[in-house]
């Protein structure tokens, strides 16, 4: 992509509102603007650091055997009323009627909407286990809305919703989420932290909340240090005793009681030395509720036997968009963002230092063509701009790579290849800088 081409709306100066570091930066490099409060226009840049979020969700949510489908953002009412959920839901719920009178409601989450599906659709205990999930925008009515895209009122999310026979397979699944989140985190860069949690609004009786470090969390927590060190859990695990290995392993890490959001607790049982205590930002949520919603609504399936089971019911949740805001509180310095390279919106960015030059013009359009062909995706500054405001840009908006094209490189033959994270500048011949990026490509 041509800079001269696209559409780039950064920000010299700092918007007053904006408290944190991500909804900074955000408004700063052109990945978002806000549309009224808490709801946001996700700009060219910042819808493909979304996607490139989105696919990986998608990949692993495909590993772990859930299948994708897509609900609307609008749901009846009637629905929540079978559940009970209607009324209890609390204003944070947007409630609204159509021209005919009816009752809808901009969904905040959808128990109700895909057990609806599942009901109708699903009647044999042959057709379990099951594992529906969709990426979609969801609506709640938050009194103060804040901190940019980590607390809006519109926000898009991964939901999916296990199905099983009996709670064993129930348990089966919800491990398996587990591992599954832990592998996805991971792959963006992110040490995610498990920690048992209150189901809320959604019920149940088993939950864990997946929390990033970073000063700006809304939570607090307290882990042992071995847990940074952890891997994440390989692909493919498929028994039950792994899978419960995992999720023991890492919740057993905390203070492993019923007081493990208790500070004292925890100090009392781990060693100084060993404390992790800081702040999180929940990322994802997984929730286990049994038959909660498939009592309540009649999702029933044939068992072996001949007689009629409710389903064994699970809910997963990622905050796709509130990761992208979330990978930058953990990812920026005093000069922009530092992208990690699997989901930044290009992998180099391209500088050419005189374009009013036909040499430095001509490679950098031959280099551009390399680029591309190679795979990687590549944002060429083609603009008349100054050099220094060229590389203010590339820091601001935090490309894992800058590749920078001038004359006097050119003279020997060279040019300057910057890592964003490290700082580290190499002059290479193009032929090695090419090489050098897509052996990185290939890499993540």
């Amino acid at each position: 992509m041509k800079l001269s081409r696209y559409f780039l709306p950064t920000l010299k100066e700092t918007p007053s509102d904006a408290q944190i570091a991500s909804h900074r930066l955000m408004l700063r490099a052109g990945l978002i603007r806000q549309s009224a409060a808490g709801i946001y226009t996700w700009l060219p840049l910042g819808l493909r650091v979304l996607k490139n979020i989105e696919t990986i969700v998608r990949e692993e949510q495909g590993k772990a055997g859930a299948v994708e489908l897509l609900m609307p953002t609008l749901q009846s009412a009637d629905l929540w009323r079978e559940s009970g959920r209607y009324d209890d839901y609390g204003a944070e719920m947007l409630r609204i009627k159509d021209r005919g009178d009816r009752d809808l409601l901009y969904g905040p989450t959808n128990e109700e909407l895909i057990t609806d599906i599942f009901r109708g659709s699903v009647k044999s205990y042959k057709d379990l286990p099951l594992n529906l999930y969709h990426i979609q925008w969801k609506f709640r009515d938050e009194i103060r809305p804040r901190f940019g895209v980590m607390r809006g009122r519109e926000f898009l999310m991964k939901d999916a919703y296990s199905f099983d026979l009996d709670r064993e397979g129930a348990r089966r699944a919800y491990n398996k989420m587990f591992a599954a989140y832990l592998r996805t985190f991971d792959r963006m860069g992110l040490k995610a932290i498990p920690m048992a949690a209150d189901t809320g609004p959604i019920g149940g009786d088993m939950s864990h909340e997946f929390l990033i470090l970073a000063e700006t969390g809304e939570s607090e927590v307290f882990c042992h240090r071995t847990l940074l060190d952890l891997p994440a859990p390989p692909d493919g695990l498929d028994y039950d005793s792994d899978l419960s290995a995992i999720v023991d392993e890492r919740t057993a890490l905390y203070a492993a009681t019923d007081e493990m959001h208790d500070q004292s607790a925890f100090e009392a049982q781990v060693a100084e030395a060993d404390r992790i205590s800081a702040r999180g930002i929940e990322v994802g949520h997984i929730f286990f509720f049994g038959t909660k919603y498939s009592e309540a609504m009649g999702a029933t399936v044939q068992g072996p036997e001949g007689k009629l089971i409710p389903v064994e019911m699970g809910s997963y949740g990622i905050g796709v968009s509130r990761l992208a805001g979330a990978l930058i509180e953990a990812n920026h310095d005093k000069d922009g963002i530092i992208w990690p390279a699997s989901v930044a919106p290009f992998d180099v960015g391209l500088v050419n230092l005189k374009p009013g030059d036909a040499a430095t013009s001509a490679k950098c359009d031959d280099l551009y063509e390399q680029l591309k062909t190679a795979g990687i995706e590549v944002l060429c500054d083609d603009t008349d701009e100054r050099a220094g405001a060229k590389f203010s840009r590339m820091d601001l908006i935090g490309l894992p790579h800058q590749l920078i094209v001038g004359p006097r490189g050119l003279e020997k033959n060279t040019v300057e290849l910057k890592d964003r994270r490290t700082g580290e500048r190499q002059e290479l011949s193009p032929e090695a800088a090419i090489n050098f990026l897509t052996s990185q490509k290939e890499r993540a």
